[in-house]
């Protein structure tokens, strides 16, 4: 069976560090790249960081782009700091030297050329917000056909959103972070015949970094790859923290352990629900993840860690 090929769109936080590692653990997929888009983060201490994990795993071959494009509303200093954390994770900074290569071109443009040299349909993994994506359909539209789809964490559907009244004062709570970056390009995606799985807050609520999962990872210490994910849960237990572009990425591996639920959407891209993706009769069609096989799914990535 042949491979199927992956393009990863992150933006440099805790959860999209280790959903890179997780994806270069899967047999299953061909990574034609890594994208970085300066949302949840810092972009130099992103890039660095992810491209000394590509070392980490094996897969310098994997090349590293960063995106220059810019949001409407940014990330919290304190959710962006945590790229410069786990930049400095002793771990990845055994070498003196990093591998991997960084490409020279705007990762927009990065993914523009991947997607037009492809020998077929390509799978997007975005696990920030659809920025880069929608730059990328503006400078050439025709990729449009090049993609397979969309899988995207992102969203809130049925559920509160998490930009809180107090990081972002006048806003109703009906937006999720990747959305609110920059509503317009999740409408530019929208107008688009592109498939879309949906990841949002609805199913990644259920899905939370807990202590007892903590515990299960420590006992994995001894290789690097849980050692290094126990790191970087360590910057995040203190906090309510879930699984949430975890759980969008093991979609590629086993889609079985989901349900989807397909739905009519809207995109709100002013005022206090500015952001929010409105479940509305005769809107945009799109695949959203339902219901999860929890068991399965922490399973899962306790076993691709133990490496």
């Amino acid at each position: 069976m042949s491979k199927k090929l992956v393009l990863m769109d992150h933006d440099g936080a805790v959860d999209d560090f280790l959903s890179t590692v997780l994806l270069m653990t899967m047999e299953n997929v061909q990574s034609l790249g890594v994208i970085v888009t300066p949302a949840d983060c810092y972009i130099k201490p992103a890039i660095n960081a992810t491209r000394k994990i590509l070392d980490l795993m094996g897969c310098s071959d994997v090349p590293v782009a960063e995106s220059t494009v810019r949001g409407v509303n940014p990330f919290p200093v304190l959710f962006r700091r945590d790229s410069f954390a786990v930049d400095h994770f002793p771990i990845l900074n055994e070498k003196e030297t990093i591998d991997t290569i960084l490409v020279s071109e705007p990762g927009q443009n990065f993914m523009v050329r991947v997607l037009k040299s492809a020998p077929a349909p390509v799978t997007l993994m975005v696990t920030g917000p659809l920025t880069t994506v929608a730059v990328a359909l503006d400078i050439a539209p025709e990729i449009e056909s090049k993609i397979q789809e969309i899988v995207w964490m992102g969203g809130a559907l049925n559920v509160p959103g998490n930009v809180s009244k107090d990081m972002e004062p006048g806003q109703d709570m009906s937006a999720e972070w990747n959305a609110y970056w920059d509503p317009f390009a999740i409408e530019r995606v929208w107008q688009t015949q592109i498939p879309i799985v949906l990841c949002s807050l609805d199913i990644t609520n259920n899905v939370p970094l807990t202590s007892e999962f903590s515990r299960k990872l420590g006992k994995q210490r001894k290789y690097p790859i849980s050692d290094f994910a126990g790191q970087c849960y360590a910057l995040a237990i203190s906090q309510d923290y879930y699984f949430w572009d975890i759980l969008a990425t093991v979609y590629l591996a086993h889609p079985e352990f989901y349900q989807l639920k397909e739905w009519e959407t809207t995109v709100i891209t002013k005022g206090v629900s500015q952001g929010r993706i409105k479940v509305e009769t005769g809107g945009r069609k799109i695949m959203a993840m339902e219901r999860v096989d929890t068991e399965s799914f922490y399973r899962y990535i306790l076993q691709q860690w133990a490496r």
